[in-house]
């Protein structure tokens, strides 16, 4: 899957996850809206080992990795629960099956480089550093929330981590994020920025204004495009005549990349090359991570919903990709079955002590109905980025 837009892909091999996008593939519009995806057709995702797949890296980070997904599975599936009990409010989407996009990326970043995100964004605040009881916290409201209480599911933030937040409106990070890469590049820092979106969100006019400029300046931006086929209920190929996103990045002349996002080593891959390109100068990239959700749009949306049938999502769980990574790890000696098992116990309960947290947290004050809604600025008339003392 490296960029090479004109080799036929050969078939992955069995023990491999099959891309996100064959089933995708094998479900076109029956009106024939969209023509057919050449996206694998036209990338080259070699063949590779056990040990090719793993580039190299050292057992306890790929111990990791699963721990990173097991805790966002436990998580959300905790969040599930509360939300079902009436403890969490408003508007939650839960990232359960979309957990290797999020995890192989952001441990390809350094801990100095921004992420900033939709509104599915739970677990990139945790690979971010906020803490489990952080976000749940803010999930439930309370004052010891990343954004005290004030930002819920969809506005989360930490500066101290370098997390800029999820964004609630469709599209609306993407510039921000762009602005923060320009950042990067003005005052010549060794950063990167990573912004995630929705592929729905890809039809918005910011999002090409967006990917237009960072080509031109050649900004440190790397833009990740969770594809999990669905915006809300409609299915990607009946909104866009285009079914391969990456192919979008052409019209800007910059680079661009598939990642197979149910694969947390092939994501881990494509985001490092992009990154390593970002901090070389060699300006931006657009990665398209096919991947799936198990779970409906929200929590006001049911698994299935009227638009996909539950067999399909069950086929779809088959490359759930916790199980193959496990598979994966077992196969080569890093992880036995008993060390998962205790893996899993152990983010359960940091799952549950979270929930208490967030239980035991009082509630914003009154006060803070008043606080951090304006930015107090003295700009002026300067140019904000003049590199002066403010």
């Amino acid at each position: 899957m490296p960029e090479t837009k004109t080799k036929t892909a050969p078939a992955p091999r069995e023990d491999q996850a099959a891309p996100a996008s064959e089933a995708a593939e094998a479900q076109t519009a029956p009106s024939g809206e969209a023509g057919p995806d050449r996206a694998w057709q036209q990338s080259e995702k070699p063949r590779q080992s056990d040990e090719e797949r793993m580039q190299g890296l050292e057992p306890e980070q790929l111990r990791k990795m699963m721990w990173d997904m097991l805790l966002a599975r436990r998580f959300e599936e905790k969040t599930a629960e509360s939300y079902a009990l009436g403890k969490i409010g408003g508007f939650c989407h839960l990232y359960i099956g979309q957990e290797a996009v999020a995890v192989g990326a952001i441990h390809a970043l350094r801990k100095d480089d921004y992420v900033m995100t939709a509104y599915r964004e739970h677990v990139h605040a945790m690979q971010c550093g906020i803490t489990p009881g952080a976000v749940m916290a803010e999930l439930y409201g309370r004052a010891d929330g990343c954004s005290k209480g004030k930002g819920g599911s969809m506005h989360m933030f930490s500066a101290e981590h370098n997390y800029l937040g999820g964004h609630g409106i469709v599209g609306g990070q993407v510039p921000l994020a762009l602005g923060v890469a320009w950042k990067i590049k003005y005052r010549k820092e060794d950063r990167v920025m990573q912004v995630y979106l929705g592929e729905a969100a890809v039809n918005q006019g910011a999002f090409h204004e967006s990917l237009n400029m960072a080509a031109l300046w050649k900004l440190p931006l790397v833009t990740i495009v969770e594809n999990n086929r669905f915006g809300m209920g409609t299915a990607w190929e009946r909104a866009s005549s285009l079914y391969d996103i990456s192919q979008k990045a052409t019209a800007y002349a910059m680079n661009s990349a598939v990642a197979d996002g149910m694969d947390v080593l092939d994501m881990y891959r494509v985001a490092k090359e992009a990154h390593d390109r970002a901090r070389s100068g060699e300006g931006p990239t657009l990665i398209e991570a096919r991947t799936y959700r198990f779970v409906g749009h929200s929590m006001s949306d049911p698994v299935s919903g009227v638009y996909r049938t539950k067999e399909d999502v069950e086929r779809e769980k088959a490359k759930d990709p916790i199980r193959i990574f496990a598979d994966l790890l077992a196969r080569t000696g890093i992880l036995s079955q008993d060390e998962l098992e205790k893996m899993d116990a152990e983010v359960k309960q940091i799952s549950e002590e979270a929930a208490d947290f967030a239980e035991n947290s009082p509630e914003p004050a009154v006060e803070e109905l008043y606080t951090e809604i304006y930015a107090e600025e003295n700009v002026n008339g300067r140019l904000y980025f003049d590199m002066r003392n403010r």
